[in-house]
C-alpha cells in the first residue's frame, strides 16, 4: 500500500517541518555598537568591516569622533564591499548626511535629548526638548532615516522623559521617531524593568544589552560583558517574554580593549543567556 510510504515521506519532508521561531537574539539581528573610538586596536573602516564578518555579525552602529569624519565614506564603501548593514549612525553630521544621499542607504540617527533648563516645569521641559528636536525630525525625515532618541543619563535618559518627547513628535508628525534604549544607562531602572519595557517596547528601534551588575552606575562597574552581571538574564527574559523581535545591540565601550575581543565575550555571554532563556521559557 502506498499511503503509508507517502505519509511517511511527507511527515520527513524538511520543507512540512515546522521552522523554529526566530528569536532577536539570533546572529542575523544582532547589532555592533561603540567598535569605532573604543577600539584599542583603532581598525580602519576596511579592518572594522573584516572583523564583523569574522564574527558572524552583520550590522553596527557607527559612533564617531571628530578624527573619523574624513573617513566616512571609506566606512560606507567598506561596509557595503562585505555585506555588513551600516544600521545606525550617531547623532549626524552634514558631510553623513550627504554620503546616505549618495549611497542610497538609510541608517537610524541615534540621538540624546537636548537639555532643557532645569528652572523649567516638567511640561515645559518636554515641549523644550520637542522643540529643540525638530529640525533633526525633519531633515532625517527627509533622508528616509529613523531618529531613535537615546538614553545617556540625567533628565534626558529618564524613560518617562524619552516616552513624552517620542509620543509628542509623534503626535506632530514625526512617525519615525522611536526610542534606543541601552542597558549600560539603566542601572537605576533593574527593579523595575519588568513594568518599565512594555512601556518602551513600542517605540524601541534598537536595545542595546550589557552585563548588569548592582551598584553598576559607577564608572568603573558600568560595562560589563553579558553573562556576567546579576541581572541581565532576568531582564533578558522580560524582553523575550514580551514578543519583542527588533534589534539587539551588543557592544564594546572599552577603549583599552580590542573591539573584536570585547564582543566575541559579549557574543559568548549571550549563548549563555540565550541557552538559559530558552530552559526558563514553558
Amino acid at each position: 500500500m502506498k499511503f503509508p510510504l507517502l505519509l511517511l515521506s511527507l511527515a520527513l519532508s524538511p520543507a512540512l517541518t515546522p521552522a523554529a521561531s526566530p528569536s532577536p537574539l539570533d546572529r542575523d539581528n544582532l547589532v555592533a555598537w561603540c567598535i569605532v573610538p573604543f577600539d584599542a586596536t583603532h581598525r580602519t573602516p576596511e579592518q572594522r568591516a573584516e572583523m564583523l564578518v569574522d564574527l558572524g555579525v552583520k550590522r553596527y552602529a557607527y559612533d564617531w569622533r571628530e578624527e573619523h569624519i574624513p573617513t566616512f565614506e571609506r566606512e560606507i564603501v567598506a561596509a557595503q564591499k562585505h555585506g555588513i548593514e551600516f544600521f545606525a549612525f550617531w547623532r549626524g553630521h552634514p558631510a553623513a548626511f550627504a554620503l546616505f544621499q549618495k549611497y542610497a542607504i538609510h541608517p537610524q540617527i541615534w540621538q540624546t535629548l537636548p537639555r532643557p533648563p532645569a528652572t523649567l516645569d516638567q511640561a515645559d521641559k518636554i515641549e523644550a526638548a520637542v522643540a529643540g528636536l525638530i529640525p533633526l525630525a525633519q531633515e532625517t525625515a527627509v533622508l528616509g532615516c529613523p531618529l531613535g532618541l537615546y538614553n545617556h543619563g540625567g533628565w534626558s535618559g529618564e524613560p518617562d522623559n524619552l516616552i513624552a518627547v517620542c509620543q509628542r513628535l509623534r503626535e506632530l508628525g514625526h512617525d519615525h521617531v522611536g526610542i534606543v534604549y541601552n542597558f549600560h544607562h539603566a542601572h537605576e531602572h533593574i527593579a523595575n524593568w519588568a513594568t518599565l519595557f512594555p512601556r518602551l517596547q513600542p517605540y524601541l528601534l534598537c536595545l542595546n544589552l550589557n552585563g548588569m551588575v548592582t551598584g553598576g552606575d559607577k564608572r568603573d562597574q558600568k560595562i560589563v560583558p553579558l553573562g556576567q552581571g546579576d541581572h541581565e538574564a532576568a531582564m533578558l527574559q522580560v524582553v523575550i517574554a514580551s514578543g519583542y523581535t527588533g534589534p539587539i545591540g551588543v557592544l564594546d565601550h572599552l577603549p583599552e580593549t580590542d573591539s573584536k575581543i570585547t564582543l566575541q565575550q559579549n557574543l559568548a555571554g549571550l549563548n549563555r543567556l540565550r541557552a538559559k532563556s530558552a530552559t526558563a521559557t514553558p
